[in-house]
């Protein structure tokens, strides 16, 4: 029986090839980044940062920044393009890249990413919002948000307020979704799922638990493809709604439709979809 032998001087195959892949995706990512820093600069985005013609970098260095990571997105239906509230489940940082190629919006994030390296000033530069949790920030970003609605712009926050593993939907918060009551604007719900080679859950893709961004960085340019599948739903008219209906409807919408696209899109449902 033949020994394989691992040394300095003679790694095994496969630590060759992650560690190509992993250099390979390192130095596209700092390409894109460049490219995205030209796009705002070039075309002056920090200087009007929501003009709604501005969303078609956004979607442009989105897509770009999929390919850099190896995601492959599949859309199931078609992205409407009515002006809406946009809300979706949240799995990972990724997930920005991921519906911003599908869907021109820009998008509301923590105040923590702002001064994330790098990423935070493009992610200013590109027009998305920034609130800090548990503040009074809250009603003055949906104030904002009616003001983008009722000029047509549209906006994408994610109501969980924190990322799962992409089983289930975590409780639902709404008060943003007033905004859209206020503009008299509807909702889009869509939902996400991360798949592996093997048709079940992606579990690299999650950002959760204690692992810090720098960390996950890592993990994902070594990650091997994923595709993430995003799936849109009929979009909810909010005449009638209070916030708080509206609330529950954003959440049973949201639910209901991701278990339906893990029945679509996994060869096997992890235990809680199966529950749901």
């Amino acid at each position: 029986m033949t020994q394989e032998i691992t040394s300095v001087n003679n790694p095994p195959l496969n630590l060759i090839s992650k560690l190509s892949l992993y250099s390979k995706k390192l130095a596209s990512g700092l390409e894109t980044i460049g490219e995205g820093f030209y796009l705002i600069y070039r075309h002056g985005l920090y200087k009007d940062p929501n003009n709604p013609v501005n969303t078609r970098y956004v979607q442009y260095f989105c897509r770009r920044l999929c390919e850099v990571f190896n995601i492959e997105v599949e859309v199931h239906g078609a992205i409407p393009r009515e002006p809406a509230l946009w809300v979706s489940n949240h799995i990972s940082w990724l997930d920005v890249a991921v519906l911003g190629s599908g869907a021109r919006v820009f998008f509301l994030a923590k105040a923590e990413v702002e001064k994330w390296p790098i990423l935070g000033k493009l992610a200013k530069g590109g027009g998305t919002l920034f609130i800090k949790r548990g503040s009074g920030d809250s009603l003055r970003i949906r104030e904002q948000i009616t003001g983008f609605l009722k000029q047509d712009i549209p906006v994408l926050f994610f109501p969980e307020a924190t990322t799962t593993d992409g089983r289930k939907v975590k409780k639902v918060h709404g008060r943003l979704l007033g905004a859209a009551i206020e503009a008299q604007r509807p909702v889009q719900v869509c939902v996400i799922c991360y798949v592996n080679q093997q048709g079940e859950l992606d579990l690299v893709a999650p950002f959760i638990g204690e692992m810090t961004f720098a960390e996950h960085v890592q993990r994902v340019l070594e990650m091997p493809k994923v595709t993430a599948h995003l799936m849109t739903l009929p979009a909810i008219p909010v005449t009638g709604h209070t916030v708080d209906s509206l609330t529950r409807e954003v959440d049973r919408q949201m639910r209901a439709g991701l278990a339906e696209l893990q029945r679509k899109v996994l060869s096997v449902l992890p235990e809680a979809a199966e529950s749901t």
